[in-house]
C-alpha cells in the first residue's frame, strides 16, 4: 500500500520523535542513579562520618572530666562524666540503628562494649576515690588500652565510611562520563536517523514529481509516445495519470496532423508534377514561341513548383521516418564523393552570394555504411543553411575528420552568420522550427531540413548536435560510423 505524502512526512516526524524521546529517557534515567547516588552520600555516609568524630570528640571529653574527677574528687566532674557518657550511649544507639551493614554494626556493637567497660572501670575507681581508698595500680593502664580500642574502632568506621564515599564518587564520575558519552552518541545517532529519514521521506517525494517533470519535458520536446509509469504516493497519481492523458491526446493530435500532412502532400504531388512538366514543355516552346516576360514568368513558377515538390517530398520522407516506414539501403559509400556533389549542388548558390565553401577532407576515399541518397540529402540541407544564413563575402566550411581509433568519422559545417539563442537551441531539430532568427525572404525556409537530418544521422546509428555563438556563427556537426573495410561493396 502506498503511503501519502501526509503519513510519510508524519511517520518521519513520529519516528525522530520516538528516537529523541528514548535520548531524553536514558539521560533522566542516568540522570536519576546519579542523584540516589548523591542522595545516599548527603543522607547517610556524610552523617555517619560526622557523628563518629562527635563520638570521638565525646570520648576525648569523658576522659578530661574522668581525670578531673580522679585529681579532684568533685561531684560536678563526675557529672559532667556521666552526661557525656550518656550523650554517647544515646548516640552510638541511633548511629547502631541507622547502620544496615554487618561490618560497621560489628564495629558500633564493639565500640558499645568497650565503653560499658571503660564506664565500668571508671565507676569502680570513683568509688574507691570517695572512700578515700587508692586506685588501683593497674587503671590507667587498662583505660587507656580501652580508650585506644575505643578509638580504634572509631577511626576504622570513619574510614569504612569514607573508602564507600571515595567508591561513590568515583562510581558518579564514571556514570557520569558513559552518560555523557552514550548521550552524545545517542544524540548523533538521532541526528542522523533524522536526517536520513528526512532524505528518504523528501526523495520518495520529489523523485516522482523529478520523473513527471523529465516527461512533462519531453512532452515539451515532442515526444508524446511513451507514459511515465511512476511509483508516487497516491496524492499525485492523479497528476501522473492527468500528464499521461495529455501526452495520449497530444500524440493523437500529432498522428492526425502527420497523417493529414502525408495525405496532403501526396495529393498535391502528382498535379504539381503535372504543372511542372507542363512549364517545361513551355518553356521548350513545344507549344510555340514565347515572348522574353512570357519566359520569366514561367520560370518563376517552374522554381517554384519544384521548391513545392522538394517540400512535399521532404514531408512524406519525415512522415515515413516517424513511422518507422522508411527503408535505408545500407552499402559502403564514398563520403567524398558524396560531399563533392553536394557542393557542387549549391555552388551556384554561393557563388550568387560571392560566399567560399572551404571543403577539408583527408586525400583519399572515406567509406562509411550508408543509404547515399538520403546522406547526400542531410549534407544538401546542412550547406543549404549555412549559405542562407552567411553574410555576402563569407566563409562556409565543410570539414571531415576520420577516427581511426573510436572507429566514426567527424562530420561538420559551419558558418558565420547571425548564430543561434540559447533558448532555440533545444528546438532546432524539430519539425517547422526556424526560431527567431528567420531568413531573408528571398530564401526563407520551411524549417524541416534539420529535422530530416536528424533523422537520417540517427538511423544510421549517428549523432548531430548544433553549437552556436550568438553574432559569430553556427556549426552543426555529427558523427558516423566508419566501414570496418574499405572498398567498393
Amino acid at each position: 500500500m502506498k503511503l501519502s505524502i501526509f503519513w510519510r512526512l508524519a511517520l518521519s516526524c513520529l519516528a525522530i520523535i520516538a528516537v529523541m524521546a528514548g535520548v531524553n529517557f536514558y539521560a533522566l534515567n542516568q540522570l536519576q542513579q546519579l542523584t540516589v547516588l548523591s542522595t545516599e552520600l548527603v543522607s547517610y555516609h556524610y552523617p555517619a562520618i560526622d557523628t563518629a568524630k562527635r563520638l570521638l570528640a565525646s570520648l576525648m571529653t569523658q576522659l578530661r572530666s574522668e581525670k578531673k574527677y580522679l585529681a579532684v574528687p568533685d561531684p560536678i566532674f563526675l557529672g559532667d562524666f556521666d552526661g557525656e557518657a550518656e550523650d554517647f550511649r544515646r548516640t552510638l544507639a541511633a548511629l547502631l540503628e541507622q547502620e544496615s551493614a554487618a561490618d560497621t554494626q560489628r564495629l558500633l556493637k564493639g565500640l558499645e562494649r568497650l565503653h560499658q567497660e571503660y564506664e565500668t572501670l571508671f565507676h569502680g575507681a570513683a568509688d574507691r576515690r570517695s572512700s578515700h581508698n587508692p586506685k588501683p595500680v593497674s587503671y590507667e593502664v587498662q583505660r587507656d588500652t580501652l580508650m585506644v580500642r575505643m578509638t580504634a574502632a572509631l577511626d576504622a568506621y570513619v574510614n569504612l565510611h569514607e573508602e564507600r564515599v571515595g567508591a561513590l564518587v568515583s562510581d558518579s564520575r564514571a556514570r557520569s562520563a558513559r552518560a555523557e558519552i552514550m548521550t552524545q552518541q545517542l544524540v548523533i545517532a538521532a541526528i542522523l536517523l533524522g536526517l536520513g529519514l528526512a532524505g528518504i521521506a523528501t526523495y520518495s517525494i520529489l523523485y516522482p514529481l523529478r520523473q513527471l517533470q523529465e516527461h512533462i519535458r519531453r512532452i515539451g520536446q515532442g515526444q508524446f509516445g511513451q507514459s511515465v509509469d511512476v511509483a508516487a504516493p497516491y496524492d499525485l497519481r492523479e497528476l501522473v495519470d492527468t500528464v499521461n492523458g495529455l501526452a495520449r491526446k497530444l500524440q493523437e493530435l500529432d498522428d492526425m496532423k502527420a497523417e493529414f500532412l502525408a495525405h496532403v502532400s501526396h495529393e498535391l504531388r502528382t498535379p504539381l508534377a503535372s504543372i511542372r512538366e507542363g512549364t517545361q514543355l513551355l518553356l521548350d516552346e513545344v507549344p510555340g514561341p514565347l515572348s522574353q516576360e512570357q519566359r520569366e514568368t514561367l520560370r518563376i513558377i517552374m522554381d517554384s513548383s519544384e521548391r513545392l515538390i522538394h517540400l512535399i517530398s521532404t514531408l512524406l520522407d519525415l512522415s515515413k521516418m516517424e513511422a518507422g516506414m522508411m527503408e535505408y539501403r545500407i552499402a559502403p559509400t564514398d563520403l567524398t564523393r558524396i560531399a563533392e556533389t553536394s557542393v557542387n549542388k549549391v555552388r551556384l548558390l554561393a557563388e550568387g552570394k560571392r560566399i567560399r565553401i572551404l571543403t577539408e577532407t583527408p586525400p583519399g576515399r572515406l567509406w562509411v555504411p550508408a543509404d547515399g541518397p538520403r546522406l547526400e540529402q542531410v549534407l544538401d540541407n546542412l550547406l543549404s543553411n549555412a549559405l542562407k544564413f552567411s553574410p555576402e563575402g563569407a566563409t562556409v566550411n565543410l570539414h571531415m575528420e576520420p577516427d581511426a581509433r573510436t572507429g566514426v568519422i567527424r562530420i561538420s559545417v559551419s558558418d558565420t552568420g547571425p548564430g543561434i539563442s540559447a533558448e532555440d537551441l533545444p528546438h532546432i531539430f524539430e519539425r517547422f522550427y526556424q526560431g527567431r532568427m528567420q531568413a531573408r525572404p528571398a530564401v526563407a525556409g520551411s524549417g524541416l531540413g534539420l529535422a530530416l537530418a536528424k533523422k537520417v544521422v540517427e538511423a544510421h546509428g549517428g549523432q548531430i548536435w548544433v553549437e552556436s555563438d550568438l553574432g559569430k556563427g553556427t556549426a552543426v556537426r555529427f558523427i558516423l560510423p566508419l566501414a570496418r573495410s574499405g572498398g567498393n561493396a
